[in-house]
Parts: C-alpha cells; sequence; structure tokens
C-alpha cells in the first residue's frame, strides 16, 4: 500500500516524456546532464559537487536571470535504479533540510511519467515555497528535462 502525501504539507508535479525510464534515470544522475536543464526557465545550474549514492550529496548553484545566486544541496538517501530516487534537499550546507523530494520513474507506453513529490515538515514551509513560485518552477524544470532528453544534444 503506498501512502498518499498530505496535500497541506506537499506540492507535486509530473510530465510524461516520449523517452525509456533507463535515459531519463540517467539524466537525473550525471553533473554534465543535470547542469544542462536543471531549474525553471532562465536558470543556469552549476554543480560543485555531485556524489550520487546513498549518502552521497549533489552541491550546486541555482543562477537566477536576475542575477541572484540560489545555493542548494541534496543528500540522497534512496536510490532505486532506474525507477525512485529519495532525498533531502536545503538551502546552505549545515543547515536543516527544507523538504525531502521523491522522484518516481514509471514506464509509461513508450515514455517516462516523472513525478517529483516534496514533503515539507509544515503547511507554512510548503507555502512560503509556493510563494517563491515552486509549482510553476517544477513544472519548467520537468519541460526543460522533457526538451533536453528527446533533443539532439543529448549525449545518452
Amino acid at each position: 500500500m503506498t501512502m498518499q502525501p498530505d496535500p497541506n504539507t506537499s506540492l507535486t508535479v509530473d510530465r510524461l516524456i516520449a523517452a525509456p525510464r533507463e535515459l531519463v534515470f540517467k539524466m537525473l544522475t550525471e553533473a554534465g546532464h543535470l547542469d544542462q536543464w536543471w531549474g525553471p526557465d532562465g536558470f543556469k545550474t552549476e554543480t560543485h559537487e555531485m556524489n550520487f549514492a546513498v549518502g552521497g550529496m549533489w552541491r550546486y548553484t541555482m543562477h537566477g536571470p536576475d542575477g541572484k545566486d540560489w545555493p542548494n544541496w541534496i543528500r540522497y538517501t534512496e536510490i532505486t535504479p532506474p525507477e525512485r530516487i529519495v532525498y533531502d534537499h536545503g538551502a546552505e550546507v549545515g543547515e536543516p533540510p527544507w523538504f525531502v523530494g521523491t522522484i518516481t520513474l514509471d514506464a509509461e507506453g513508450d515514455g517516462t511519467r516523472i513525478t517529483i513529490s516534496l514533503q515539507f515538515p509544515t503547511a507554512e514551509a510548503r507555502d512560503a515555497t509556493l510563494k517563491h513560485g515552486a509549482e510553476d518552477g517544477g513544472k519548467q524544470t520537468l519541460a526543460r528535462l522533457d526538451a533536453y532528453v528527446t533533443g539532439p544534444q543529448t549525449l545518452a
């Protein structure tokens, strides 16, 4: 039985991508690929450290179109290739995580349904994130992944 996230403390975005699950999974595991598509429209991601393993960390900065830098870190807590990645996500290293993220990849026809679910500690934390455009940003991020993984520039 799968537990449903609490809608008061969670945020979920998903997208169907016309690519095999293994390829979509690979795009989530390598800095060279993530730097090409991760983040909302207009953002550029720069990886500083990447250790895709349980307990490993991805530390990166998202450079906004307004010139503002957004430091981020992800610590991987569960990895089940090619179907699931669970991680803690925060801003500055050493600070507590903002939320727990779960990425699931489900084969759907010839494509992959990617779902990103964020579980926040409180409704207030979720609402604050929504005010900063997290839902639209998540949808834009998945659209960028779609364009990247199905585009001619992807080196599978």
